[in-house]
């Protein structure tokens, strides 16, 4: 395939004419058997694969090893999420949350498990003010009890296995076990983290955790082992979710959290009364896929409009080394971040103007602000069914890993997973770190005009996330492509800009992956400043667009995409992913 184009496998151009009339609207599609009936398929060319993108060599291999032995896309996510907690614990673990986005190939439908954490009963709008009732700082709410959420990604892959397991819940955990056991060499990224100026490096539990026997600091090439955490995953394997939720250590987690500094009001009761949601995907079109996404509190919503507004540009004529391209990019970022951050949080909690923030008409009077050269940060815009709210102030750093795993028959999990920031909180219990994505709230919860924040903390409430595993669909509703990406609240444009790199300008994924980061949120454009060409900057520039080097956690980006009945793969070259394709075992 040239690097120009790109086309469906199997898809005649009468069925894209079709799909693409059919979704021009962008309407909402909630991915489910309420839609329109799907059209039989004629006989395909495609070559049955199996596949596993993550970010750690390891955790790619355990979530292959089960694929084969004829376990589901879902029974290799358990096997991926338990190792990932233990090789790349800064990114996520079974003390935190995640997405899942799921395509079961025999229906066509696309759904979505919601594990994000959930607020104790106990929290309150001000939980994160000091006594002069400003915002605490990151550095303090960060490490504190306060800071974790009720974990939820444990439960939410329990609904998913019950529901599209084939292998026993027990057989998942073998791999994880083992290697904690017996130890694994500290990868060269989880090394340069444990020397990092993150305030978790000097919480206790982490400081005990990455120390040697002789006192020294533990480094890239050390082994470490962890023997903790592999009696958990021993308990987590015969008990079922239970060995979390309930028993000693959900008593651990409960004093953890509740100890000092700030500490927090997790009761066991909250733990037991976690329960993880399935929702319809949220899904619109871009050229000519379907594009589904996690609704609110995921950020899906953002990543849709963000694509709504490239759109009606002219991008896919351009390339990666057009800086106009760039351009366009980074003010169609802008103006999605206006209303991402003024209008979504918890559906149960406020109302998200999805349907009037992806309306026709409102992305086409919001695309009249991309202008020529860059002016002030673009307000929020008012689509329909928006209710007035305060000024968003959530921090969300970056952190988060993703992975994508499809099996025999064609079913494929694409699942965005967390701790929030590195290391979580830096509290650990029965060899695991917890979450921090209290912070994921706005610290501040109201404005100066005393307006609440629909990212406000409260009781039961889970914080708005950036998490947006997709799920690409094409004309016949056959699966045709998954991405995701780590990065905090800069999940957004890691994804869209390799949609734009593998769809518009027909890079191989591994290329699209690859492609500079840029983001650009209100005021600020930062980006991968090296990364890019001295033209580009210096066209950038000439439209009023300084780039300016980023911070924190680069992007973790997996992708997959269907091209000529085979699946093209990619991983970050930004961390130490693999992604992993094999012929489908016969028989399976």
């Amino acid at each position: 395939m040239s690097a120009g184009a790109f086309s469906l496998p199997g898809a005649s151009m009468q069925l894209i004419r079709k799909a693409a009339v059919a979704f021009a609207a962008f309407a909402l599609a909630a991915c489910t058997a309420t839609q329109a009936p799907v059209a039989e398929a004629p006989p395909s060319a495609r070559v049955p694969q199996i596949f596993v993108a993550a970010a750690n060599p390891l955790a790619a291999e355990a979530g292959m090893a089960v694929l084969r032995r004829g376990g589901s896309a879902v029974d290799a996510a358990v096997a991926v999420q338990a190792m990932l907690s233990l090789v790349e614990p800064q990114s996520s673990g079974v003390g935190g949350g995640a997405f899942m986005t799921y395509y079961e190939a025999s229906t066509r439908k696309v759904s979505v498990y919601d594990g994000r954490e959930t607020a104790p009963a106990g929290a309150s709008e001000g939980m994160f003010l000091g006594a002069d009732g400003k915002a605490l700082s990151f550095f303090d709410a960060v490490v504190s009890g306060r800071a974790t959420g009720v974990p939820g990604a444990v439960k939410m892959l329990d609904l998913a296995h019950r529901e599209h397991g084939a292998l026993a819940w027990r057989t998942l955990f073998g791999d994880a076990e083992r290697v904690a056991e017996q130890g694994f060499a500290i990868s060269p990224r989880l090394g340069r983290f444990l020397t990092g100026r993150f305030p978790q490096n000097s919480a206790p539990d982490a400081v005990a955790y990455f120390t040697n026997a002789d006192g020294s600091r533990m480094k890239t090439g050390d082994v470490l082992r962890n023997p903790a955490y592999a009696a958990f995953l021993k308990r987590l394997a015969s008990e079922g979710v239970a060995a979390l939720y309930a028993g000693p250590t959900a008593q651990r987690i409960v004093a953890r959290t509740n100890a000092a500094p700030l500490g927090g009001t997790m009761t066991m009761a909250d733990l037991a009364a976690y329960r993880p949601v399935k929702r319809e995907a949220l899904c619109g079109s871009y050229r000519t896929y379907l594009v589904c996404t996690p609704p609110p509190p995921s950020s899906g919503v953002g990543l849709l409009q963000l694509m709504a507004l490239l759109e009606r540009t002219d991008i896919a004529a351009r390339g990666p080394t057009d800086p106009q391209a760039w351009f366009l990019f980074a003010e169609a970022s802008r103006v999605m971040y206006a209303d991402r951050d003024r209008y979504v949080g918890d559906p149960a909690f406020a109302k998200v103007p999805v349907a009037g923030m992806l309306a026709p008409a409102y992305i086409g009077e919001r695309a009249k602000l991309i202008g020529a050269v860059a002016g002030p940060a673009p307000v929020a815009g008012t689509p329909e069914g928006a209710v007035v709210a305060g000024r968003d102030r959530t921090l969300e750093p970056m952190g988060t890993s993703h992975f994508i795993v499809g099996d025999a028959k064609g079913n494929v999990v694409s699942m965005t997973t967390t701790v929030e920031s590195i290391f979580g909180s830096g509290r650990m219990v029965d060899g695991f770190f917890l979450n921090n994505q209290m912070t994921d709230f706005s610290l501040q919860p109201r404005d100066a005009q005393g307006r609440l924040s629909v990212n406000a903390p409260a009781p039961g409430k889970r914080p708005r996330s950036s998490m947006t595993p997709l799920i690409l669909l094409d004309g016949e509703r056959r699966f045709a492509g998954a991405l995701g990406s780590a990065g905090g609240n800069a999940i957004l444009p890691y994804v869209a800009k390799s949609l734009v790199g593998a769809v518009d300008w027909g890079l191989p994924m591994q290329d699209a992956l690859a492609l500079p980061n840029l983001v650009a949120r209100g005021e600020s454009f930062n980006g991968e400043v090296t990364k890019f060409s001295p033209a580009i900057l210096a066209g950038l520039a000439e439209r009023g667009v300084t780039l300016r080097p980023g911070q924190g956690e680069d992007s973790g980006l997996q992708g997959v995409i269907v091209r000529d009945g085979r699946i093209d793969g990619g991983y970050d070259p930004r961390r130490e992913g693999r992604a992993l394709v094999e012929a489908a075992p016969v028989g399976r």
